[in-house]
């Protein structure tokens, strides 16, 4: 009998790329293995420090200085020095608070949302975002806390039993802030360190010196990448993402509360709390956009924070932008269909009337603020629509313009909300017109240095990108793929 021919099972398997109409662009450029993601990226880290970054931190630490210096001003002084008068007795201080908490959004959508929707394009921008939301936060701690004036008193917003027997008001809004805005704080940096610890242990084991092998060894947890640590962490990650997840949504609800729930016109809608969401993200993606696009170039990180990135993130900035010019819609068509005098005057003659168009058009004089308001709208409701189109999506130096002009419209929004409500009271007699003096803007600019201060500490000492994440997005992770996973015969 014949001998029957031995089939080699190598010849019956054939591993075959997706059609070319169904390939997306690589998530890490080059199809580059992990080793060299984790000699690129720690190589921010361990390489010699660039001139640029030598720089940057001397001015930044420097208008951190002026700040903190400007408080202590404020302490010995009093609120007097400062810009408010009746009847705006909100100014900076609340504005700068309710723009870097919407600054601080990013970083937990893309961190928790995007984790939970299983969208693996955030792993090469979660770790800055994250971070981002983390020092942002601390920034706008700081305005609660000096806007009561005598800072020494500031256990007032705390409910810690005292001496005199008084607690604080918990039907005030304000209070509702300190318990949202603490507990974001709290989950940001226990979802941003839990992230690191992977990334931690990679230092560690790369390290050099003594020092910092033991730094990073202290942080990493004893961190050795067994089966146990993996499966542990995942559960960790994963409750913290489905914590972090609601904040997203409560904290600038509650911050959106200290407006409406007055009974003040331009602030008692209901439309608030999803509007200021929107917000929020929007320009909080808009700074995301900012700190990567430059870095990217900076650090030599292209092939890992990729065009595709930045288009992702420009598509969910125009989507949130649009909700906001939605929003700004819904305002002026509730103050026409409510038939309300004082939301009317508000909203027309205080806010929207201008010297060319509307104002003639109207028959009424230009509104004070006028500037502010159309700049909030040329910013907010116009610049995100450049976004429709791929060769501005692409462009990385069209990205960075627009990306600081989102933030520039979201800073006069909450200026054209908080002011233009304030400065014309009920009655004629009691308006007036609001300015800030040169120790607000110097105090808005300090907070620009503490920012930058932490964050290009966190440049220098942590990976910019989660190295663990970014390694399993890549073809060589992906067990269908040609260049990875499991083939017959091969080792695994």
């Amino acid at each position: 009998m014949a001998a029957q021919p031995v089939l080699d099972e190598r010849s019956l398997i054939k591993v075959q790329a997706p059609p070319a109409s169904l390939e997306r662009e690589p998530l890490v450029g080059s199809q580059h293995g992990p080793g060299w993601l984790s000699d690129r990226i720690a190589g921010v880290i361990e390489g010699e420090t660039p001139g640029w970054w030598k720089i940057s931190f001397a001015i930044s630490v420097t208008m951190m200085t002026v700040c903190f210096a400007l408080i202590l001003y404020l302490m010995s002084t009093g609120v007097g020095i400062w810009g408010l008068q009746h009847p705006v007795m909100w100014g900076y201080a609340i504005i700068n608070f309710v723009w870097w908490i919407g600054i601080g959004h990013a970083g937990t959508l893309i961190s928790a949302i995007l984790f939970l929707l299983r969208q693996r394009w955030r792993t090469s921008i979660n770790r800055a975002a994250e971070a981002m939301t983390i020092f942002a936060v601390m920034c706008a701690g700081i305005f609660p806390l000096i806007h009561i004036g005598r800072i020494w008193y500031g256990w007032w917003l705390f409910p810690v039993p005292n001496s005199n027997g008084i607690w604080p008001q918990f039907r005030s809004p304000l209070m509702w802030d300190v318990f949202a805005v603490s507990t974001y704080f709290t989950v940001s940096v226990l979802f941003w360190y839990m992230g690191l610890i992977p990334d931690l242990a990679v230092m560690r084991d790369r390290a050099k010196t003594k020092i910092r092998k033991f730094s990073y060894g202290l942080f990493a947890l004893g961190w050795t990448g067994s089966n146990r640590h993996w499966s542990n962490y995942e559960k960790a990650y994963l409750i913290l993402a489905g914590l972090s997840t609601p904040l997203v949504l409560s904290v600038h609800s509650i911050v959106s509360l200290d407006f409406s729930v007055s009974q003040l016109p331009g602030w008692h809608t209901t439309i608030f709390p999803p509007y200021f969401v929107a917000g929020a993200v929007y320009s909080g993606f808009g700074m995301v956009l900012t700190l990567l696009v430059p870095l990217r170039r900076m650090l030599k990180l292209e092939e890992i924070i990729t065009v595709r990135h930045v288009e992702l993130m420009c598509k969910v900035t125009l989507a949130t932008g649009s909700i906001v010019g939605y929003a700004y819609g819904m305002e002026f068509f509730i103050a026409w269909y409510s038939g309300n005098p004082y939301e009317r005057f508000l909203f027309l003659q205080n806010r929207a009337a201008d010297p060319f168009i509307l104002g003639p058009l109207f028959h009424v004089p230009p509104a004070p603020y006028w500037w502010a308001f159309w700049t909030m709208v040329t910013c907010n409701v116009v610049v995100p629509q450049f976004f429709w189109f791929k060769k501005v999506r692409t462009s990385m130096l069209a990205v960075f313009f627009l990306s600081i002009l989102v933030n520039v419209g979201m800073w006069f929004e909450r200026f054209v909300i908080v002011i233009t409500s304030l400065h014309r009271e009920f009655l004629p007699s009691n308006w007036g017109y609001y300015g800030p003096t040169w120790v607000d803007i110097l105090q808005f600019l300090g907070t620009f240095g503490l920012f930058f201060t932490f964050f290009l500490l966190f440049l220098r000492y942590i990976p910019l990108i989660a190295i663990a994440e970014v390694k399993g997005v890549t073809p060589q992770a992906d067990p269908h793929h040609p260049l990875g996973g499991a083939k017959v015969g091969g080792k695994h």
